[in-house]
């Protein structure tokens, strides 16, 4: 049965309002944005909710919101399920970003191929789009991933009877507190909600602060991510290439690297190896997480002496000598995460040395990939907590002790091939939660409520 909690009317109001007076900024921040990712225009106008129209309503649509690159690959295991338990239902694929949508695209092109899912915008919060969207949508059920609360969507679903989960959910700290400052606002909107499905126990806890109690913990969905065959197979060839012809002792992946990060490893590499010419010593693989940035990054190595190379210099085919023989070597290529953890020695993972609060080591571990990870870890303070107590990870202070913790497994094959198996076991041991996510869904989607037009 669909919620009747809706968020109080005033709150409500007050933020609305407040959409509508940032309008003009938001248009010229979806400009900018577009002037570095021209993905930002396309289908502009969904951002406003004129979506075409579904047609064959008749049919189930299940809809999962995923905002960006990692919420589209945590969404993986979730959209195959779906359409493997519903056989019969459409799909609808909603993103925020370029990257994500790209993502998507890529991940689920056999179901896009298929006719079975759909992709598009998720609009902006504003009342008039969100009524929009969901009237000419008309989704069964909506899943949102992770910590994507819109008060306005929420109610207008409210009002339209569409059921709406908060599936693998997650709370930081850092997030708790914010949406402390606005609870009038986000507590009804969390009420509203038909299911909330929590990745720890520390989400629920914290996700009962703001007002949503007894919070079921199913897991994370991530961990139900297979690293594509294709992939690791791509890594190895890759690893092999390099190995053999730049004469190279190993290779440490930075690995989602985010603004300010590069230049703090490419200074501590300086302190580890200096700038002289050895072929031998181990190859340096910086991934930004964002793709503007790639050539910036590559600017910056090469800036401070570096002999850099680009992975998209050998497009489909393999490492070649002056690939092999660089200091430096820029990912600068989506979609190709898994086959780096295939590649390194080890993983240092990026945004966990900037507080912006870590990335996903998952799929490092799914690979059996070591991980080390940064100070700055609160969007996956249990999982990172869990790793390094299962010695699937190592944490540090800095980048300069990361590189020598990296370093060191380079040199320590035994190590290194036990914190590898730690690894594997630790992301076999969490698996699961997209059958207890599905399972918990299912009343929600057999036993659909009547909708509004």
């Amino acid at each position: 049965m669909v919620s009747s909690a809706r968020p109080a009317r005033g709150p409500l109001w007050v933020y609305s309002i407040a959409w509508w007076c940032l309008t003009p900024l938001l248009l010229v921040s979806l400009l900018w944005r577009a002037w570095r990712q021209p993905g930002y225009l396309s289908a502009w106008p969904e951002r406003f909710g004129w979506i075409t129209r579904r047609s064959g309503v008749a049919r189930q649509l299940l809809w999962v919101h995923a905002v960006s690159v990692g919420e589209t690959r945590a969404s993986e295991s979730l959209v195959r399920a779906l359409a493997a338990r519903w056989p019969d239902a459409d799909l609808l694929l909603t993103h925020m970003t370029p990257t994500g949508r790209a993502t998507g695209a890529t991940v689920f092109a056999d179901l896009i191929s298929a006719g079975r899912l759909r992709q598009a915008w998720l609009p902006w919060d504003y009342p008039g789009a969100s009524r929009r969207f969901l009237a000419r949508m008309r989704p069964t059920l909506g899943m949102l991933i992770e910590t994507e609360v819109w008060p306005n969507l929420l109610a207008a679903a409210n009002r339209q009877r569409v059921p709406m989960a908060l599936v693998n959910a997650r709370l930081s700290e850092r997030s708790l507190r914010k949406g402390l400052r606005w609870r009038s606002l986000i507590e009804p909107a969390l009420q509203g909600l038909d299911l909330v499905l929590a990745q720890t126990p520390s989400d629920a806890a914290r996700l009962a602060q703001l007002g949503r109690q007894a919070v079921p913990v199913v897991g994370n969905l991530k961990f139900d991510i297979e690293p594509p065959a294709a992939m690791i197979a791509r890594g190895i060839r890759w690893r092999e290439c390099l190995l053999s012809l730049g004469a190279r002792q190993g290779v440490i992946v930075v690995a989602s690297t985010r603004d300010g990060e590069e230049s703090m490893f490419l200074d501590a590499w300086r302190q580890h190896v200096g700038l002289t010419v050895d072929s031998s010593r181990p190859l340096l693989v910086i991934v930004p997480r964002h793709p503007q940035r790639f050539d910036q990054v590559v600017e910056l190595a090469r800036a401070q002496g570096w002999r850099t190379s680009r992975r998209s210099a050998f497009g489909e085919g393999d490492p070649d000598l002056s690939a092999a023989q660089s200091d430096v070597m820029v990912g600068d290529s989506m979609g190709e995460m898994f086959a780096w953890y295939a590649v390194g020695d080890a993983a240092i993972i990026g945004g966990s040395f900037a507080p912006l609060g870590g990335q996903n080591l998952i799929e490092a571990c799914a690979v059996g990939c070591p991980v080390v990870l940064g100070p700055h870890t609160f969007n996956f303070e249990q999982i990172s907590e869990d790793a390094v107590s299962a010695d699937a990870a190592v944490r540090v202070g800095n980048a300069a002790d990361a590189l020598a913790q990296a370093l060191a497994l380079v040199e320590n094959s035994g190590r290194r091939q036990q914190v590898s198996a730690a690894a594997l076991a630790f992301a076999a041991q969490h698996r699961g939660a997209t059958q207890r996510t599905v399972a918990s869904l299912a009343p929600l989607v057999e036993r659909p409520v009547s909708r509004s037009a």
